[in-house]
């Protein structure tokens, strides 16, 4: 086996592990030359070079020419030493001269018997083709972590190959985000990540740690590759979920019989069960070791980068990283690379924390440290609030921006007046530590995207969410909702989406929505206005009717009385001819007489009833006057 070119770290490893034949050694300083091999050597034999070894990458501090002894090292004590320090993957033919070919590249996961599926071409052809410009950059990145990523696996007992699992994941890039807010390297959502005993809070996010993330990849991979049998249905599993994977491999019991092994993953993934991203997410994983491990016959060219190295020195806590960049005589950003699980700027307010420096400069760091001045060691100040202040005011007596006030205190009581209760104790960040600290907001709430597919604005005093929306021809409905605000309210400091894959996605979801709501407004206006004329409509012909019934009823009394009148005129002047026309106007006349004889008796009980109160009132009057 041999170990590829890019990674020449590994040469100088390989003499020092079989130099030493020893475990390799905690930080220390570079030790003096060693004792003599035997009592009759004339002089004594050099020593090994000091290994700094911070738990994540080795670093060599080689002082001159390393000889090594050929009566005590053997090639095979080469190669054992190598497999056994960085795996079978990494060993190489100690007898190959420089000149030699280089032998067929070797996996230690399965490709060979599935590189000619569909699938897997596919992705070759679209890593080396369309996306190959950002496959090689990825692949360069993550030569930087490669070295330390290989030998946890393989401490770890998985196949160092899966290292290619984070290319896939999020290409080698520690600070990844997803749209399913899962973070970092390995791309852990927060449950997840803190069931597997990573620190997940508003001060620490070791998701964004290449070490820790890494060694809680490679738990969980092992713990899958051991519930399924299979490494590539464990990958799957990664990705899509176990509990998806198993429901999938009982619903398919029968038709999967007989199948084992890897060819478990392929054939389920034939079922039309699994997501599209999970079906694929194999053959990615396939096609990126098939081109990384060749890279020159795809037409790449990879330049390896500097491993990841580092020194840890302890501080104490609410320790600014701008004054640990200072005491190790490092740049900010190198700290903050180093670094990138500190959220806030600083170390966390209540125990003391171990930070990452620069290979070399932990020995001279606590002196360094303490001769720091007093106020560049200070992260925060204190203050309590007052009648009539707002985060506004303090803030802007402190040199911030009101944002970056508040993100340091998401607690306080703010009144409908805008202003802060009175009585508050407000912290307020230095300077340092708010240009160290990450633009993130709380992990375990956030919903934003940092990928190159977004693009961002930060908002400045006096700009509206409407008039952002107008500059980025975009919707304020599409702003809210590809920022997931709730109210159409933006305050100077905040990072909004404005671009990109997820404001595309925001704008046609909004589009779809507005266009549902306008809809169905539209029929709610339609069926209520339908409503109102059939009630306008029932209204006027219930109006109509009763003035028909009206005039009927009208036209009935009018009827009936003029031919009651007739009756009696035609009685009066007709001629009496017959016994029966005599019958007829006796009768008529006998009405005629009975209502006026019921008239006279009317009146006549009218005036006795005048005269009886007239009487009456008479008899009293005496009796009131006494």
């Amino acid at each position: 086996m041999v170990i590829r070119r890019s990674l020449p770290a590994f040469s100088a490893a390989i003499l020092v592990a079989a130099c030493a034949r020893r475990p390799q050694p905690n930080v220390v300083p570079e030790p003096a030359a060693a004792a003599p091999a035997t009592p009759a050597a004339p002089a004594p034999a050099p020593a090994a070079p000091a290994i700094r070894q911070s738990g994540v990458a080795t670093t060599l501090n080689v002082p001159g020419e390393i000889k090594v002894d050929s009566a005590r090292v053997t090639a095979a004590d080469v190669t054992k030493s190598v497999v056994g320090v960085f795996g079978d993957s990494t060993a190489v033919d100690v007898n190959a001269t420089p000149d030699s070919a280089a032998d067929a590249p070797s996996w230690d996961i399965e490709v060979h018997p599935y590189e000619t599926t569909d699938r897997v071409e596919h992705y070759v052809r679209l890593f080396t083709g369309p996306a190959k410009e950002r496959i090689e950059a990825r692949l360069e990145r993550g030569t930087r972590y490669e070295p330390m990523i290989r030998a946890r696996m393989h401490a770890g007992g998985i196949p160092e190959d899966m290292y290619y699992l984070a290319l896939v994941e999020s290409g080698f890039d520690p600070n990844a985000y997803s749209r399913a807010a899962a973070v970092g390297m390995w791309q852990f959502m927060t449950s997840t990540a803190r069931d597997m005993g990573m620190r997940v809070d508003w001060w620490i996010d070791e998701r964004r740690d290449p070490v820790k993330s890494t060694d809680a990849a490679v738990r969980f991979i092992k713990d899958l590759k051991e519930q399924f049998g299979s490494l590539y249905l464990a990958a799957a599993a990664y990705n899509g979920g176990p509990g998806r994977i198993s429901r999938g491999l009982s619903r398919y019991a029968d038709d999967l019989e007989g199948t084992t092994g890897d060819d478990l993953f392929f054939a389920l993934a034939e079922k039309d069960y699994l997501r599209n991203e999970t079906r694929d997410y194999v053959p990615q994983l396939i096609a990126a070791a098939l081109i990384a491990k060749e890279p020159q016959r795809y037409g790449m060219t990879l330049t390896p980068l500097p491993p990841f190295a580092y020194d840890s020195v302890r501080v104490g806590p609410q320790t600014p990283i701008a004054a640990v960049a200072h005491a190790a005589h490092a740049q900010l950003a190198d700290i903050q690379d180093l670094n990138p699980h500190v959220l806030r700027g600083m170390t966390p307010p209540r125990d003391s924390f171990f930070v990452r420096v620069p290979v070399g400069d932990a020995e001279t760091f606590a002196a360094a440290f303490d001769s720091l001045p007093a106020s560049d060691k200070e992260a925060l100040s204190r203050v309590t609030s007052k009648k009539g202040e707002s985060f506004a005011t303090i803030a802007k007596r402190n040199g911030l921006s009101t944002r970056q006030l508040e993100i340091y205190n998401p607690n306080l009581k703010v009144l409908k007046s805008g202003n802060l209760a009175p009585g508050q104790t407000v912290v307020v960040p230095s300077e340092a530590v708010v240009a160290a600290a990450a633009p993130v907001p709380d992990p375990s709430i956030e919903r934003y995207s940092s990928g190159p597919s977004a693009t961002m604005h930060v908002v400045k005093r006096g700009e509206t969410i409407g008039a952002l929306a107008k500059k980025y021809h975009t919707t304020t409905s599409a702003l809210m909702k590809a920022n997931h605000l709730r109210r159409p309210i933006i305050l100077p400091g905040q990072s909004l989406i404005v671009g990109g894959s997820s404001m595309k996605a925001a704008l046609a979801k909004s589009s779809k929505s507005e266009k549902a709501e306008a809809t169905l407004a539209t029929k709610k206006a339609e069926k209520s206005e339908k409503a109102q004329r059939l009630m306008t409509a029932a209204a006027k012909q219930s109006e109509r009717d009763e003035k028909a019934e009206k005039t009927i009823a009208a036209r009935k009394a009018k009827s009936k009385a003029s031919h009651s009148s007739k009756v009696v005129q035609a009685a009066a002047k007709a001629p009496v001819k017959t016994s029966s026309a005599k019958k007829s106007t006796k009768t008529a006349a006998g009405k005629a007489k009975s209502s006026s004889s019921r008239g006279a008796k009317s009146e006549k009980s009218t005036a006795k009833k005048q005269i009886a109160g007239t009487s009456s009132s008479k008899k009293k009057a005496p009796a009131k006057a006494n």
